[in-house]
């Protein structure tokens, strides 16, 4: 079931403050884009949303429950990261069996459940495939079958393209938004790719340069031109470049 999503003042301190305070809600079923200039911190916030690390400051809701870093059993939590972390030794079919081990399933029902996610991503008749017999973009595939294996409250993918040719990035693209209509899972999608954001998320998150804030929150609903969309996403972009060099005008 989809729940929604709330970032409540969220921000983190390492050396030095890397995300200030940054607040939004997703409603439960968006698909929401995470934009920024490079070093403002969108992985690191993803990391908090998921519970892979805590925040400085700030809290993040699922259904208006806190997600506790650490308690990985308090929310299911399904993530996709840049590389697709596949066991070389094991089967698309086993690898995404494993993350349904802790669940405590019986073993037939894990295959069963496992050989049913890679269907959904476009892997029928692959699932006894090794890794390594398998291009980029079966791979990353593969990982979103695992992710959403667990039946996750919330689906969060920090870049999972970025290390695809371009063809194999517009193939994946049409397919994750395929697979979030049939599904309707709440997805927080990271990406530097301003293109990616437009042609796949419902909404799009601008963040400020490091120390990062939220700047901007846009429907992506046709109602502003394509072009022009990018455009001035591209535009916040260079400002945040610039303001984080220092060079922009007060």
């Amino acid at each position: 079931m989809a729940m929604k999503l709330q970032v409540v003042g969220v921000g983190k301190d390492y050396l030095i403050p890397v995300i200030e305070r940054v607040s939004f809600s997703v409603e439960a079923g968006e698909f929401v884009c995470l934009l920024g200039p490079n070093g403002c911190g969108k992985t690191t916030l993803l990391r908090i949303i998921g519970g892979l690390e805590p925040a400085t400051r700030g809290t993040v809701l699922l259904d208006d429950r806190p997600v506790v870093a650490g308690d990985a059993h308090s929310r299911k939590v399904g993530v996709v990261f840049q590389e697709d972390r596949l066991l070389p030794w094991m089967t698309l079919a086993e690898n995404v069996a494993l993350v349904l081990k802790p669940l405590g399933l019986p073993a037939a029902e894990r295959r069963a459940i496992a050989r049913r996610h890679l269907g959904l991503a476009g892997l029928a008749g692959f699932e006894d495939y090794y890794p390594g017999r398998t291009s980029g973009g079966m791979r990353q595939r593969a990982a979103i079958a695992r992710a959403l294996a667990i039946e996750p409250d919330v689906l969060l993918m920090d870049e999972p393209f970025g290390a695809l040719d371009a063809q194999n990035r517009r193939i994946m693209q049409n397919e994750v938004r395929r697979i979030w209509k049939e599904t309707r899972r709440t997805i927080l999608f990271v990406t530097h790719s301003i293109e990616e954001a437009v042609a796949i998320g419902t909404t799009l998150i601008m963040m400020s340069a490091r120390p990062s804030r939220l700047r901007e929150t846009i429907r992506n609903d046709g109602r502003i031109e394509r072009a022009k969309l990018i455009d001035d996403l591209n535009t916040m972009i260079m400002e945040e470049v610039e303001r984080q060099q220092g060079g922009a005008p007060s």
